[in-house]
């Protein structure tokens, strides 16, 4: 009697959490009440070669994000029409606020410049990494950069993320002046774990996160064992296969970080 191959195939385990939700399904995006996706203007040749100006109508909330968005309005300038854009607000935007955008407008909050046009040490938020991705960097809450120096010959700008590494990107990329509003928001302590489910439940379903040490053997790498204990080395291989790729994947040290933090030097652009 012949067998195919799939009714010999064995169940030799459960599929632990980080492959599972690789799925979707349950852990899915919440975004069903989120207001939209928050970026700068599409590039145009009006903000490439003068500016663009418009107004905010409205400062909102938007749902599993800490930073309040500004709803603008601009003119379109092909058609007899308006365009509402999203922006992620800065520190200091009320409505009623003249916003300008392109390659003229003034070193003013909430104004979307190139970077080359901004001089060095200001503070800028919603960067560019690429020419008109319409902002990658700096989006979080309190988050900024700081132009740290132009190269005229490469036409690159260096830049100070808000982690503290530096980046150079294309001069031509634009900012928005300032920093992101909702700055201070991860001081508030929890203090219950009701805040913590409010707080997870409007991004995904990603709360509680149970370690993988409490789990059983069948559930997790680390789980099983008469003592919470990991019984192997935490660091795991880059190229392990999903199921066993937990703990600190392709780490250069563990343990804790001593000392402080040093970004040598930060406002030195030959270094």
């Amino acid at each position: 009697k012949s067998y195919s191959f799939c009714t010999l195939l064995i169940n030799m385990g459960k599929i632990t959490l980080s492959c599972r939700k690789g799925k979707g399904s349950i852990y899915t995006v919440n975004a069903h009440k989120r207001l939209g996706p928050a970026k700068l203007r599409r590039l145009d040749y009006a903000e490439r070669n003068g500016f663009m100006r418009g107004v905010i109508k409205e400062i909102a909330h938007d749902p599993g994000r800490g930073a309040p968005l500004a709803r603008v309005e601009f003119r379109n300038p092909y058609k007899y029409k308006r365009v509402k854009e999203l922006f992620v607000a800065a520190e200091g935007m009320f409505t009623g606020q003249a916003v300008y955008c392109g390659k003229s407008a003034k070193l003013s909050i909430g104004n979307v410049i190139p970077l080359g046009n901004i001089p060095e040490g200001c503070i800028v938020c919603n960067v560019e990494a690429k020419n008109g991705d319409r902002s990658t960097l700096a989006r979080a809450s309190g988050d900024y950069c700081i132009i740290i120096s132009h190269n005229l010959d490469t036409g690159r700008t260096r830049l100070k993320l808000p982690s503290g590494q530096k980046k150079s990107v294309p001069s031509s990329c634009r900012a928005m002046v300032g920093i992101v509003a909702g700055g201070g928001r991860i001081e508030k302590p929890v203090l219950k774990a009701g805040n913590s489910f409010f707080r997870f439940r409007a991004k995904r379903n990603a709360w509680p996160n149970v370690r993988g040490v409490a789990r059983n053997p069948v559930e997790h790498p680390h789980g099983g064992g008469n003592h919470q204990h990991i019984g192997h080395p935490s660091t795991v291989s880059r190229d392990c296969p999903p199921g066993q790729k937990v703990g600190l994947i392709a780490a250069r040290r563990t343990g804790r970080i001593r000392g402080g933090k040093k970004i040598s030097g930060a406002w030195h652009p030959d270094e």
